[in-house]
């Protein structure tokens, strides 16, 4: 069975368009607050900037088969064990029936 990829190829160039403009955004802010961090961290410290990408893996992952599978996004969800060290802080999982699959 193939893997659906959800017209991956204009999900994907959304993603990275507004990668690109919520970093522009979020440094714009921190300029015109004051407060503005050195170099380019005041364009990554908003959080925000995964959104397109995130939305993408759900898509795909809803797309083939996974409609009710758990996408995590909290912090206190993200940790796992890991093979070079106790533990690993991930940005997103997926759960199927108590299963790991992303």
């Amino acid at each position: 069975m193939a893997i659906d990829l959800s017209n991956y190829d204009a999900k994907a160039k959304e993603a990275v368009k507004a990668f690109w403009g919520n970093r522009e955004q979020a440094r714009n802010k921190q300029i015109e607050s004051g407060k503005a961090d050195q170099g380019e961290r005041a364009g990554v410290t908003t959080g925000k900037n995964m959104d397109g990408f995130i939305a993408l893996v759900k898509d795909i992952v809803h797309a083939n088969g996974l409609e009710h599978a758990d996408i995590h996004l909290e912090r206190r969800v993200l940790t796992l064990p890991g093979y070079f060290r106790p533990t690993k802080l991930w940005d997103l999982l997926v759960m199927n029936e108590g299963r790991l699959i992303l």
